[in-house]
Protein backbone atom coordinates (compact mmCIF):
# COMPACT_ATOMS: atom_id res chain seq x y z
CA UNK A 1 0.00 0.00 0.00
CA UNK A 2 1.05 3.63 -0.25
CA UNK A 3 3.22 5.37 2.31
CA UNK A 4 0.23 6.75 4.21
CA UNK A 5 -0.56 3.27 5.55
CA UNK A 6 1.15 2.93 8.91
CA UNK A 7 1.90 -0.38 10.50
CA UNK A 8 -0.62 -1.57 13.05
CA UNK A 9 1.69 -3.95 14.81
CA UNK A 10 0.78 -4.30 18.48
CA UNK A 11 0.38 -6.94 21.07
CA UNK A 12 -2.93 -8.62 21.63
CA UNK A 13 -4.28 -9.20 25.09
CA UNK A 14 -3.01 -12.52 26.29
CA UNK A 15 -2.68 -14.34 29.57
CA UNK A 16 -5.93 -14.88 31.41
CA UNK A 17 -8.04 -13.10 28.77
CA UNK A 18 -9.56 -15.74 26.44
CA UNK A 19 -8.98 -15.26 22.69
CA UNK A 20 -11.67 -13.62 20.60
CA UNK A 21 -11.77 -16.73 18.41
CA UNK A 22 -10.32 -20.18 18.87
CA UNK A 23 -10.84 -22.93 16.32
CA UNK A 24 -9.89 -26.45 17.34
CA UNK A 25 -9.50 -29.33 14.91
CA UNK A 26 -11.75 -27.86 12.20
CA UNK A 27 -12.12 -30.40 9.41
CA UNK A 28 -14.22 -30.08 6.24
CA UNK A 29 -14.56 -32.19 3.09
CA UNK A 30 -16.47 -31.58 -0.12
CA UNK A 31 -16.55 -35.04 -1.66
CA UNK A 32 -12.98 -35.99 -2.48
CA UNK A 33 -11.71 -32.47 -1.75
CA UNK A 34 -10.28 -32.09 1.77
CA UNK A 35 -10.78 -28.32 2.12
CA UNK A 36 -9.83 -27.93 5.80
CA UNK A 37 -7.52 -30.40 7.53
CA UNK A 38 -7.86 -30.38 11.34
CA UNK A 39 -7.18 -26.66 11.62
CA UNK A 40 -6.28 -24.95 14.89
CA UNK A 41 -6.41 -21.16 14.95
CA UNK A 42 -6.20 -18.66 17.80
CA UNK A 43 -7.06 -14.97 17.27
CA UNK A 44 -6.44 -12.65 20.22
CA UNK A 45 -8.83 -9.91 21.27
CA UNK A 46 -8.19 -6.39 20.04
CA UNK A 47 -5.84 -7.37 17.22
CA UNK A 48 -5.83 -7.33 13.44
CA UNK A 49 -5.13 -10.90 12.37
CA UNK A 50 -4.30 -11.72 8.74
CA UNK A 51 -4.96 -15.03 7.00
CA UNK A 52 -3.09 -15.70 3.74
CA UNK A 53 -2.83 -18.61 1.36
CA UNK A 54 -3.10 -19.48 -2.29
CA UNK A 55 -6.45 -19.95 -3.98
CA UNK A 56 -7.84 -23.27 -2.84
CA UNK A 57 -5.80 -23.20 0.37
CA UNK A 58 -9.02 -23.30 2.41
CA UNK A 59 -9.20 -19.70 3.73
CA UNK A 60 -12.71 -18.96 2.48
CA UNK A 61 -14.02 -22.34 3.61
CA UNK A 62 -12.63 -21.75 7.09
CA UNK A 63 -14.21 -18.29 7.36
CA UNK A 64 -17.48 -19.61 5.94
CA UNK A 65 -17.52 -22.20 8.75
CA UNK A 66 -16.86 -19.46 11.31
CA UNK A 67 -19.71 -17.35 9.89
CA UNK A 68 -22.12 -20.27 9.64
CA UNK A 69 -22.36 -20.68 5.86
CA UNK A 70 -20.87 -24.18 6.20
CA UNK A 71 -20.76 -26.59 9.11
CA UNK A 72 -17.52 -28.37 9.94
CA UNK A 73 -17.39 -32.16 9.74
CA UNK A 74 -15.31 -32.11 12.93
CA UNK A 75 -13.87 -29.63 15.38
CA UNK A 76 -15.15 -26.85 17.62
CA UNK A 77 -15.52 -23.06 17.58
CA UNK A 78 -14.92 -20.99 20.70
CA UNK A 79 -15.79 -17.28 20.90
CA UNK A 80 -14.54 -15.36 23.94
CA UNK A 81 -13.64 -18.68 25.53
CA UNK A 82 -17.13 -20.16 25.14
CA UNK A 83 -18.02 -23.15 22.96
CA UNK A 84 -20.40 -22.00 20.21
CA UNK A 85 -22.59 -24.00 17.85
CA UNK A 86 -22.76 -21.75 14.77
CA UNK A 87 -25.34 -23.20 12.39
CA UNK A 88 -25.98 -20.08 10.33
CA UNK A 89 -25.12 -16.41 9.97
CA UNK A 90 -27.78 -15.53 12.57
CA UNK A 91 -25.84 -17.57 15.15
CA UNK A 92 -22.59 -15.85 14.14
CA UNK A 93 -24.15 -12.40 14.49
CA UNK A 94 -25.64 -13.39 17.86
CA UNK A 95 -22.16 -14.11 19.25
CA UNK A 96 -20.73 -10.86 17.85
CA UNK A 97 -19.23 -11.95 14.52
CA UNK A 98 -19.75 -9.73 11.47
CA UNK A 99 -18.51 -10.27 7.93
CA UNK A 100 -17.81 -7.87 5.05
CA UNK A 101 -17.87 -9.95 1.87
CA UNK A 102 -15.72 -9.36 -1.18
CA UNK A 103 -18.92 -8.73 -3.17
CA UNK A 104 -21.10 -6.39 -1.15
CA UNK A 105 -24.54 -7.48 0.05
CA UNK A 106 -26.32 -4.12 -0.44
CA UNK A 107 -29.61 -3.02 -2.00
CA UNK A 108 -28.46 -0.20 -4.28
CA UNK A 109 -31.78 1.74 -4.58
CA UNK A 110 -32.03 1.91 -0.76
CA UNK A 111 -30.43 4.58 1.40
CA UNK A 112 -27.50 3.91 3.72
CA UNK A 113 -29.86 3.91 6.71
CA UNK A 114 -32.31 1.51 5.04
CA UNK A 115 -29.49 -0.90 4.16
CA UNK A 116 -28.09 -0.84 7.68
CA UNK A 117 -31.40 -1.65 9.40
CA UNK A 118 -32.65 -4.11 6.77
CA UNK A 119 -33.75 -7.21 8.66
CA UNK A 120 -33.40 -5.55 12.08
CA UNK A 121 -35.94 -2.76 11.68
CA UNK A 122 -36.78 -2.68 15.40
CA UNK A 123 -40.42 -3.67 15.74
CA UNK A 124 -43.84 -3.10 14.21
CA UNK A 125 -43.60 0.70 14.30
CA UNK A 126 -41.00 1.35 11.64
CA UNK A 127 -40.53 5.04 12.43
CA UNK A 128 -39.42 4.34 15.99
CA UNK A 129 -36.87 1.83 14.74
CA UNK A 130 -35.61 4.26 12.08
CA UNK A 131 -35.21 7.07 14.60
CA UNK A 132 -33.24 4.81 16.96
CA UNK A 133 -31.12 3.55 14.07
CA UNK A 134 -30.33 7.09 12.89
CA UNK A 135 -29.12 8.03 16.37
CA UNK A 136 -27.02 4.87 16.65
CA UNK A 137 -25.54 5.33 13.15
CA UNK A 138 -24.45 8.85 14.03
CA UNK A 139 -22.68 7.51 17.11
CA UNK A 140 -20.97 4.72 15.15
CA UNK A 141 -19.86 7.09 12.37
CA UNK A 142 -18.27 9.44 14.88
CA UNK A 143 -16.69 6.73 16.99
CA UNK A 144 -15.09 4.90 14.07
CA UNK A 145 -14.53 7.82 11.62
CA UNK A 146 -16.78 6.23 8.99
CA UNK A 147 -18.13 9.61 7.76
CA UNK A 148 -21.08 8.72 5.56
CA UNK A 149 -24.46 10.35 4.93
CA UNK A 150 -27.22 8.02 6.25
CA UNK A 151 -29.67 9.37 3.66
CA UNK A 152 -27.40 8.84 0.64
CA UNK A 153 -28.58 6.29 -1.93
CA UNK A 154 -26.15 3.37 -1.89
CA UNK A 155 -26.13 3.04 -5.69
CA UNK A 156 -24.79 6.60 -5.94
CA UNK A 157 -21.85 5.95 -3.60
CA UNK A 158 -18.30 5.06 -4.55
CA UNK A 159 -17.13 1.52 -3.91
CA UNK A 160 -15.12 2.70 -0.92
CA UNK A 161 -18.17 4.30 0.69
CA UNK A 162 -20.28 1.21 -0.03
CA UNK A 163 -17.70 -0.80 1.86
CA UNK A 164 -18.11 1.52 4.84
CA UNK A 165 -21.86 0.82 4.72
CA UNK A 166 -21.08 -2.89 5.04
CA UNK A 167 -18.87 -2.19 8.05
CA UNK A 168 -21.63 -0.03 9.58
CA UNK A 169 -24.12 -2.88 9.05
CA UNK A 170 -21.90 -5.25 10.99
CA UNK A 171 -21.24 -2.78 13.80
CA UNK A 172 -24.92 -1.88 14.05
CA UNK A 173 -25.66 -5.56 14.65
CA UNK A 174 -23.21 -5.60 17.54
CA UNK A 175 -20.14 -7.11 15.90
CA UNK A 176 -17.11 -7.36 18.16
CA UNK A 177 -15.26 -9.51 15.63
CA UNK A 178 -15.16 -8.30 12.01
CA UNK A 179 -14.09 -10.56 9.11
CA UNK A 180 -13.07 -8.80 5.88
CA UNK A 181 -12.63 -10.90 2.73
CA UNK A 182 -10.24 -9.33 0.15
CA UNK A 183 -11.41 -5.85 1.18
CA UNK A 184 -9.23 -3.74 -1.13
CA UNK A 185 -9.79 -5.55 -4.43
CA UNK A 186 -11.94 -2.74 -5.87
CA UNK A 187 -10.54 0.28 -3.99
CA UNK A 188 -8.22 3.07 -5.08
CA UNK A 189 -5.02 3.35 -3.00
CA UNK A 190 -6.53 6.34 -1.18
CA UNK A 191 -9.70 4.40 -0.36
CA UNK A 192 -7.57 1.49 0.86
CA UNK A 193 -5.60 3.88 3.07
CA UNK A 194 -8.82 5.13 4.61
CA UNK A 195 -10.06 1.58 5.15
CA UNK A 196 -6.94 0.70 7.11
CA UNK A 197 -7.31 3.82 9.21
CA UNK A 198 -10.84 2.62 10.04
CA UNK A 199 -9.52 -0.84 10.95
CA UNK A 200 -6.92 0.67 13.26
CA UNK A 201 -9.67 2.71 14.93
CA UNK A 202 -11.76 -0.44 15.36
CA UNK A 203 -8.78 -2.15 16.97
CA UNK A 204 -8.18 0.81 19.29
CA UNK A 205 -11.82 0.57 20.39
CA UNK A 206 -11.29 -3.08 21.33
CA UNK A 207 -12.71 -4.76 18.23
CA UNK A 208 -11.02 -7.77 16.65
CA UNK A 209 -10.42 -7.78 12.89
CA UNK A 210 -9.74 -10.82 10.69
CA UNK A 211 -8.26 -9.79 7.35
CA UNK A 212 -8.23 -12.24 4.43
CA UNK A 213 -6.12 -10.96 1.56
CA UNK A 214 -3.62 -12.14 -1.04
CA UNK A 215 -1.77 -8.81 -0.93
CA UNK A 216 1.26 -9.36 1.23
CA UNK A 217 2.10 -5.68 1.50
CA UNK A 218 -1.30 -5.11 3.11
CA UNK A 219 -0.63 -7.93 5.55
CA UNK A 220 2.70 -6.37 6.48
CA UNK A 221 1.21 -2.89 6.82
CA UNK A 222 -2.01 -3.59 8.65
CA UNK A 223 -1.82 -6.72 10.79
CA UNK A 224 -0.43 -7.71 14.18
CA UNK A 225 -0.29 -11.44 13.47
CA UNK A 226 -0.67 -13.58 10.36
CA UNK A 227 -1.61 -17.23 9.78
CA UNK A 228 -0.60 -19.07 6.62
CA UNK A 229 -2.66 -21.83 4.99
CA UNK A 230 -1.49 -24.25 2.31
CA UNK A 231 -3.50 -27.06 0.71
CA UNK A 232 -6.17 -27.00 3.42
CA UNK A 233 -3.77 -27.03 6.36
CA UNK A 234 -2.57 -24.31 8.71
CA UNK A 235 1.19 -24.30 8.20
CA UNK A 236 2.40 -21.28 10.17
CA UNK A 237 1.51 -18.49 12.58
CA UNK A 238 3.75 -15.44 12.76
CA UNK A 239 3.89 -12.09 14.50
CA UNK A 240 3.91 -9.70 11.58
CA UNK A 241 6.97 -7.78 12.79
CA UNK A 242 8.91 -11.05 12.82
CA UNK A 243 8.20 -12.14 9.23
CA UNK A 244 8.56 -10.81 5.66
CA UNK A 245 6.71 -11.02 2.34
CA UNK A 246 9.41 -13.38 1.10
CA UNK A 247 8.91 -15.80 4.02
CA UNK A 248 5.12 -15.63 3.77
CA UNK A 249 5.15 -16.32 0.03
CA UNK A 250 7.46 -19.29 0.53
CA UNK A 251 5.18 -20.64 3.27
CA UNK A 252 2.14 -20.20 1.01
CA UNK A 253 3.65 -21.96 -2.01
CA UNK A 254 6.13 -24.33 -0.44
CA UNK A 255 9.11 -22.94 -2.37
CA UNK A 256 10.93 -19.67 -2.88
CA UNK A 257 9.03 -17.21 -5.08
CA UNK A 258 10.40 -14.23 -6.99
CA UNK A 259 8.22 -11.32 -5.84
CA UNK A 260 9.87 -8.62 -7.94
CA UNK A 261 9.69 -8.65 -11.72
CA UNK A 262 13.10 -8.56 -13.34
CA UNK A 263 13.04 -6.71 -16.64
CA UNK A 264 15.35 -4.44 -18.55
CA UNK A 265 14.38 -1.17 -20.26
CA UNK A 266 11.87 -1.37 -23.10
CA UNK A 267 13.03 -0.96 -26.69
CA UNK A 268 9.88 0.36 -28.40
CA UNK A 269 9.87 0.17 -32.19
CA UNK A 270 7.11 0.78 -34.74
CA UNK A 271 3.53 1.60 -33.77
CA UNK A 272 1.47 -1.60 -33.79
CA UNK A 273 -1.82 -0.31 -32.36
CA UNK A 274 -3.20 3.19 -32.87
CA UNK A 275 -6.51 4.14 -31.27
CA UNK A 276 -8.13 7.43 -32.29
CA UNK A 277 -11.09 9.05 -30.52
CA UNK A 278 -12.62 5.68 -29.69
CA UNK A 279 -16.11 5.57 -28.15
CA UNK A 280 -17.78 2.35 -26.99
CA UNK A 281 -21.32 1.90 -25.65
CA UNK A 282 -22.58 -0.95 -23.48
CA UNK A 283 -25.65 -3.08 -24.20
CA UNK A 284 -27.90 -0.46 -22.61
CA UNK A 285 -26.53 2.28 -24.86
CA UNK A 286 -24.52 3.93 -22.07
CA UNK A 287 -21.18 5.31 -23.24
CA UNK A 288 -18.46 3.43 -21.37
CA UNK A 289 -15.38 4.55 -23.36
CA UNK A 290 -15.17 8.23 -24.28
CA UNK A 291 -12.85 9.53 -27.01
CA UNK A 292 -9.89 7.31 -26.13
CA UNK A 293 -6.71 7.92 -28.11
CA UNK A 294 -3.35 6.21 -27.56
CA UNK A 295 -0.54 4.22 -29.22
CA UNK A 296 1.11 0.89 -28.42
CA UNK A 297 4.50 0.17 -29.97
CA UNK A 298 6.23 -3.11 -30.69
CA UNK A 299 8.49 -4.00 -27.78
CA UNK A 300 6.57 -2.32 -24.98
CA UNK A 301 3.91 -3.07 -22.39
CA UNK A 302 1.27 -0.38 -22.01
CA UNK A 303 -0.82 -0.75 -18.88
CA UNK A 304 -4.28 0.66 -18.28
CA UNK A 305 -4.93 1.44 -14.62
CA UNK A 306 -8.31 2.19 -13.10
CA UNK A 307 -10.84 1.07 -10.55
CA UNK A 308 -12.97 -1.77 -11.94
CA UNK A 309 -15.98 -0.54 -13.92
CA UNK A 310 -14.44 2.56 -15.46
CA UNK A 311 -14.51 1.42 -19.08
CA UNK A 312 -11.38 -0.73 -19.25
CA UNK A 313 -13.34 -3.92 -19.92
CA UNK A 314 -15.35 -2.39 -22.75
CA UNK A 315 -12.21 -0.89 -24.29
CA UNK A 316 -10.39 -4.22 -24.28
CA UNK A 317 -13.39 -6.08 -25.71
CA UNK A 318 -13.79 -3.51 -28.48
CA UNK A 319 -10.12 -3.79 -29.46
CA UNK A 320 -10.52 -7.59 -29.57
CA UNK A 321 -13.49 -7.25 -31.95
CA UNK A 322 -16.05 -8.51 -29.43
CA UNK A 323 -17.82 -5.15 -29.05
CA UNK A 324 -18.86 -2.80 -31.83
CA UNK A 325 -17.17 0.59 -31.82
CA UNK A 326 -19.61 3.50 -31.67
CA UNK A 327 -17.19 6.18 -32.86
CA UNK A 328 -13.52 6.50 -33.68
CA UNK A 329 -11.00 4.26 -35.40
CA UNK A 330 -8.55 1.46 -34.62
CA UNK A 331 -5.41 0.89 -36.71
CA UNK A 332 -3.23 -2.22 -36.65
CA UNK A 333 0.17 -1.74 -38.30
CA UNK A 334 -1.30 1.22 -40.15
CA UNK A 335 -4.40 -0.57 -41.45
CA UNK A 336 -7.92 0.34 -40.36
CA UNK A 337 -9.35 -2.59 -38.38
CA UNK A 338 -12.13 -0.77 -36.53
CA UNK A 339 -14.47 -3.47 -35.10
CA UNK A 340 -18.02 -3.28 -36.36
CA UNK A 341 -16.98 -1.89 -39.73
CA UNK A 342 -16.38 -5.12 -41.61
CA UNK A 343 -13.95 -6.42 -38.96
CA UNK A 344 -14.74 -8.97 -36.26
CA UNK A 345 -12.83 -10.95 -33.64
CA UNK A 346 -12.00 -13.81 -36.03
CA UNK A 347 -10.51 -11.45 -38.59
CA UNK A 348 -8.46 -9.67 -35.94
CA UNK A 349 -7.05 -13.01 -34.79
CA UNK A 350 -5.93 -13.73 -38.38
CA UNK A 351 -4.26 -10.31 -38.49
CA UNK A 352 -2.17 -11.10 -35.43
CA UNK A 353 -4.25 -9.90 -32.48
CA UNK A 354 -4.39 -12.28 -29.52
CA UNK A 355 -6.76 -11.72 -26.60
CA UNK A 356 -6.62 -13.05 -23.03
CA UNK A 357 -10.02 -11.97 -21.68
CA UNK A 358 -10.60 -10.64 -18.18
CA UNK A 359 -13.03 -13.44 -17.31
CA UNK A 360 -11.57 -16.75 -18.45
CA UNK A 361 -14.73 -18.69 -17.60
CA UNK A 362 -17.13 -16.38 -19.43
CA UNK A 363 -15.00 -15.67 -22.50
CA UNK A 364 -11.69 -17.51 -22.36
CA UNK A 365 -12.72 -21.15 -22.28
CA UNK A 366 -15.61 -23.57 -22.07
CA UNK A 367 -15.04 -25.43 -18.83
CA UNK A 368 -16.97 -28.48 -20.06
CA UNK A 369 -14.41 -28.86 -22.89
CA UNK A 370 -11.23 -30.87 -22.56
CA UNK A 371 -7.89 -29.10 -22.38
CA UNK A 372 -7.15 -29.95 -26.01
CA UNK A 373 -10.46 -28.39 -27.09
CA UNK A 374 -9.75 -25.29 -24.97
CA UNK A 375 -6.29 -25.06 -26.52
CA UNK A 376 -7.67 -24.45 -30.03
CA UNK A 377 -10.72 -22.36 -29.12
CA UNK A 378 -10.99 -19.62 -31.74
CA UNK A 379 -8.27 -21.19 -33.87
CA UNK A 380 -10.00 -24.42 -34.88
CA UNK A 381 -9.98 -23.40 -38.57
CA UNK A 382 -6.19 -23.43 -38.63
CA UNK A 383 -5.03 -25.76 -41.44
CA UNK A 384 -2.63 -27.41 -38.98
CA UNK A 385 -5.67 -28.83 -37.17
CA UNK A 386 -7.51 -30.06 -40.27
CA UNK A 387 -7.50 -33.46 -41.97
CA UNK A 388 -9.95 -34.37 -44.74
CA UNK A 389 -12.45 -31.67 -43.69
CA UNK A 390 -12.36 -32.96 -40.10
CA UNK A 391 -10.40 -31.91 -37.07
CA UNK A 392 -7.08 -33.73 -36.70
CA UNK A 393 -7.29 -34.63 -33.02
CA UNK A 394 -3.88 -36.24 -32.96
CA UNK A 395 -2.28 -32.99 -34.16
CA UNK A 396 -4.39 -31.03 -31.68
CA UNK A 397 -3.37 -33.33 -28.85
CA UNK A 398 0.32 -32.97 -29.78
CA UNK A 399 0.01 -29.17 -29.88
CA UNK A 400 -1.78 -29.11 -26.52
CA UNK A 401 0.87 -31.31 -24.93
CA UNK A 402 3.52 -28.88 -26.18
CA UNK A 403 1.61 -25.89 -24.78
CA UNK A 404 1.19 -27.60 -21.43
CA UNK A 405 4.88 -28.45 -21.21
CA UNK A 406 5.96 -24.96 -22.28
CA UNK A 407 3.64 -23.17 -19.84
CA UNK A 408 3.89 -25.67 -16.97
CA UNK A 409 0.15 -26.48 -16.98
CA UNK A 410 -0.56 -29.14 -14.36
CA UNK A 411 -1.60 -31.85 -14.70
CA UNK A 412 -0.24 -32.01 -18.25
CA UNK A 413 -3.18 -34.05 -19.54
CA UNK A 414 -4.76 -32.81 -22.80
CA UNK A 415 -7.81 -35.03 -22.23
CA UNK A 416 -8.68 -33.62 -18.79
CA UNK A 417 -11.75 -31.39 -18.56
CA UNK A 418 -10.88 -27.70 -18.28
CA UNK A 419 -13.12 -27.46 -15.20
CA UNK A 420 -10.79 -29.86 -13.36
CA UNK A 421 -7.77 -27.55 -13.53
CA UNK A 422 -7.06 -24.96 -10.84
CA UNK A 423 -7.65 -21.31 -11.69
CA UNK A 424 -3.95 -20.69 -12.21
CA UNK A 425 -3.58 -23.62 -14.58
CA UNK A 426 -6.71 -22.59 -16.49
CA UNK A 427 -5.20 -19.12 -16.90
CA UNK A 428 -1.87 -20.55 -18.08
CA UNK A 429 -3.72 -22.67 -20.64
CA UNK A 430 -5.51 -19.59 -22.04
CA UNK A 431 -2.26 -17.61 -22.10
CA UNK A 432 -0.45 -20.48 -23.81
CA UNK A 433 -3.12 -20.67 -26.52
CA UNK A 434 -2.82 -16.95 -27.28
CA UNK A 435 0.92 -16.37 -26.84
CA UNK A 436 1.99 -19.41 -28.84
CA UNK A 437 0.20 -18.01 -31.90
CA UNK A 438 3.10 -15.49 -32.03
CA UNK A 439 0.78 -12.45 -32.21
CA UNK A 440 1.87 -8.95 -33.15
CA UNK A 441 -0.43 -7.55 -30.45
CA UNK A 442 -1.42 -9.20 -27.18
CA UNK A 443 -4.47 -7.81 -25.39
CA UNK A 444 -4.49 -9.16 -21.86
CA UNK A 445 -7.05 -8.45 -19.15
CA UNK A 446 -6.52 -9.20 -15.45
CA UNK A 447 -3.79 -11.76 -16.23
CA UNK A 448 -3.44 -12.95 -12.63
CA UNK A 449 -7.02 -12.65 -11.33
CA UNK A 450 -7.72 -15.61 -9.08
CA UNK A 451 -4.24 -16.97 -9.71
CA UNK A 452 -1.86 -18.41 -7.11
CA UNK A 453 1.31 -16.54 -6.25
CA UNK A 454 3.53 -19.14 -7.93
CA UNK A 455 1.57 -18.89 -11.19
CA UNK A 456 1.66 -15.07 -10.97
CA UNK A 457 5.45 -15.21 -11.08
CA UNK A 458 5.34 -17.43 -14.18
CA UNK A 459 2.72 -15.30 -16.02
CA UNK A 460 4.61 -12.06 -15.39
CA UNK A 461 7.81 -13.58 -16.80
CA UNK A 462 5.98 -14.66 -19.98
CA UNK A 463 4.50 -11.20 -20.53
CA UNK A 464 7.93 -9.59 -20.18
CA UNK A 465 9.34 -12.20 -22.58
CA UNK A 466 6.64 -11.22 -25.11
CA UNK A 467 7.71 -7.61 -24.84
CA UNK A 468 11.39 -8.50 -25.19
CA UNK A 469 10.57 -10.52 -28.31
CA UNK A 470 9.32 -7.32 -29.94
CA UNK A 471 5.60 -7.81 -29.41
CA UNK A 472 3.14 -5.09 -28.41
CA UNK A 473 1.29 -5.78 -25.16
CA UNK A 474 -1.75 -3.90 -23.86
CA UNK A 475 -2.41 -4.82 -20.22
CA UNK A 476 -5.55 -4.12 -18.20
CA UNK A 477 -5.40 -4.84 -14.48
CA UNK A 478 -7.02 -3.56 -11.29
CA UNK A 479 -3.90 -4.63 -9.38
CA UNK A 480 -1.87 -1.43 -9.19
CA UNK A 481 1.26 -3.32 -8.13
CA UNK A 482 0.98 -5.40 -11.29
CA UNK A 483 0.45 -2.39 -13.54
CA UNK A 484 3.40 -0.52 -12.02
CA UNK A 485 5.73 -3.53 -12.13
CA UNK A 486 4.99 -4.64 -15.69
CA UNK A 487 4.17 -1.48 -17.64
CA UNK A 488 6.60 0.67 -19.60
CA UNK A 489 3.86 3.29 -19.93
CA UNK A 490 0.68 3.60 -17.86
CA UNK A 491 -2.63 5.06 -19.04
CA UNK A 492 -5.13 5.92 -16.31
CA UNK A 493 -8.88 5.60 -16.94
CA UNK A 494 -11.65 7.22 -14.93
CA UNK A 495 -15.31 7.12 -15.99
CA UNK A 496 -14.43 6.00 -19.51
CA UNK A 497 -11.86 8.75 -20.11
CA UNK A 498 -8.10 8.36 -20.33
CA UNK A 499 -7.22 11.08 -17.84
CA UNK A 500 -3.45 10.77 -17.87
CA UNK A 501 -0.31 8.94 -18.95
CA UNK A 502 2.74 8.16 -16.83
CA UNK A 503 6.06 6.57 -17.73
CA UNK A 504 6.33 3.22 -15.97
CA UNK A 505 9.60 4.07 -14.23
CA UNK A 506 8.16 7.36 -12.94
CA UNK A 507 4.88 5.89 -11.63
CA UNK A 508 3.83 6.90 -8.13
CA UNK A 509 1.09 4.90 -6.43
CA UNK A 510 -0.46 7.93 -4.78
CA UNK A 511 -0.53 9.97 -7.99
CA UNK A 512 -2.03 7.07 -9.94
CA UNK A 513 -4.65 6.57 -7.24
CA UNK A 514 -5.67 10.23 -7.36
CA UNK A 515 -5.99 10.11 -11.15
CA UNK A 516 -8.03 6.91 -10.86
CA UNK A 517 -10.40 8.92 -8.64
CA UNK A 518 -10.72 11.68 -11.28
CA UNK A 519 -8.08 14.17 -10.09
CA UNK A 520 -6.32 16.01 -12.96
CA UNK A 521 -2.78 14.71 -13.63
CA UNK A 522 -1.03 17.98 -12.72
CA UNK A 523 -2.86 18.19 -9.39
CA UNK A 524 -2.35 14.47 -8.73
CA UNK A 525 1.40 14.74 -9.23
CA UNK A 526 1.56 17.88 -7.11
CA UNK A 527 -0.35 16.24 -4.25
CA UNK A 528 1.85 13.16 -4.53
CA UNK A 529 4.96 15.33 -4.21
CA UNK A 530 6.29 14.61 -7.71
Amino acid sequence: MSESIHTAHGTGKTGTVPPAIELRGIDKRFGAVHANKSIDLRIEKGTIHGIVGENGAGKSTLMSILYGFYQADAGTIHVDGKLCNIRGSEDAIAVGIGMVHQHFMLVEPFSVLENVILGVEGGAVLRDGVDRARHELKRLEQEYSLNIDPDAIVGDLSVGLQQRVEILKALYRGAEILILDEPTGVLTPQEADHLFRILRTLKEQGKTVVLITHKLREIMAATDTVSVMRQGAMVADRKTVETSPEELSELMVGRKVLLHIEKGPAKPADVVLAVENLCVDNAQGVRRVKNASFLVHAGEIVGIAGVSGNGQSELLEALAGIRVVSEGQVFLNGQDVTPGHGVDAAQLRKRGVAHVPEDRHRMGMVTAFTAKEAAILGYDDDPAYQRNLLLDWEAIRTTTQHLMDEFDVRPADPDLKAANFSGGNQQKLVLAREIMRDPALLLVGQPTRGVDIGAIEFIHKRLVAMRDAGKAVLLVSVELDEIMSLSDRILVMCDGVIVGEVAGGMANERALGLMMAGVAPEQAHAEAGQ
